[in-house]
């Protein structure tokens, strides 16, 4: 995974109310692997994505996809790239084969090669029995897989993903992630936008932490979980003043290397030994009563918050 495929040079878009969406986004992708963006709200994913796709025109810096500008040359770049949007694009006058069959007929396949691919690609998606229902009658983990397949039949060098798993159920999920991890496998260059932590931890070979349109992390899941500097996080239920809580453990533990309030509790991360007992001990000093403790290895979503804060965006 040497070859970089997916090259930006201080990308940057503003939009004509003033947002600044994207702001000299630099990152290079490499053939082959599965590349993850993770942001908050407004953090400039999906944008990024529109710039590298041709679908949102930069106001400022370069883009690359297999060394096609994607701007002087969006025609070209068209044919190396799929995308995967938010939105279920699907047409649904076609059914389940038909919108795989004319979507390699539209980029150039024979219609012998066409028809070939859609049914190997249904087969391969778990999707051959339901290749002549409409794709009104699928499920969202079916249209989604459908979708997929989709932006892969004219074998495209590089495939973006925007938020693929949003709004699926757990067993749907993990059938997306399983194929997504075949077509890994097999070589295919992934670009994803995700909000799930434990997806961008299980998939992503490297992952972009990006907010209010700045890149503030980059590296694997692993190397961006050491920068947390903590052996353990705890997580803390406990009756009354919360905050108070948080600012008192702050003060009292020594290995702290960070305490928030976050949904009902609060979480320390900690280097040192007897971690566990430590917190126990000085939360009950401080004359809280615990009702529930969870502990845990630094995840990616301890990395999130310290990077992007823990206020509730929009």
């Amino acid at each position: 995974m040497d070859e970089v495929v997916i090259r930006t040079e201080g990308l940057t878009k503003v939009y004509p109310n003033g947002v600044r969406a994207v702001d000299g986004l630099d990152l290079e992708i490499c053939r082959g692997e599965i590349f993850g963006m993770l942001g908050p709200n407004g953090a400039g994913k999906t944008t990024t994505v529109g710039m590298l796709t041709t679908r949102v025109i930069p106001t400022g810096g370069k883009a690359f996809v297999g060394g096609v500008d994607v701007v002087e040359h969006p025609t070209a770049a068209k044919q190396v790239i799929g995308v995967v949007p938010q939105t279920n694009t699907l047409d649904r006058s076609l059914d389940v084969w038909e919108n795989l069959y004319f979507h390699g007929r539209f980029f150039s396949m024979s219609a012998q090669e066409a028809k070939t691919e859609a049914t190997r690609l249904l087969e391969q998606f778990r999707l051959a029995d339901r290749a002549k229902e409409q794709v009104a009658s699928l499920s969202g983990g079916m249209a989604q897989r459908l979708m997929v397949a989709r932006a892969i039949m004219h074998r495209p060098a590089m495939l973006f993903l925007d938020e693929p798993t949003a709004g699926l159920d757990p067993q749907s999920r993990l059938a997306l992630w399983e194929i997504l991890s075949e077509l890994h496998g097999g070589g295919q260059t992934i670009m994803m936008n995700t909000h799930y932590m434990e997806e961008a931890d299980r998939l992503c070979d490297r992952v972009a932490i990006i907010d209010r349109g700045h890149l503030l992390a980059l590296g694997s899941p692993a190397e961006l979980k050491r920068t947390v500097g903590a052996d353990t996080v705890v997580t803390v239920s406990a009756n009354g003043d919360l905050d108070a809580l948080a600012a008192a453990l702050m003060d009292d533990l020594t290995g702290a290397q960070r305490v928030d309030r976050l949904d009902g509790s609060v979480t320390v991360a900690m280097r040192g030994a007897n971690v566990l007992p430590t917190i126990v001990n000085a939360v009950e000093r401080r004359g809280f009563d615990i009702t529930d403790l969870s502990v845990a290895e630094p995840s990616l979503e301890t990395v999130f918050i310290n990077l992007t804060g823990k206020d509730l965006r929009e």
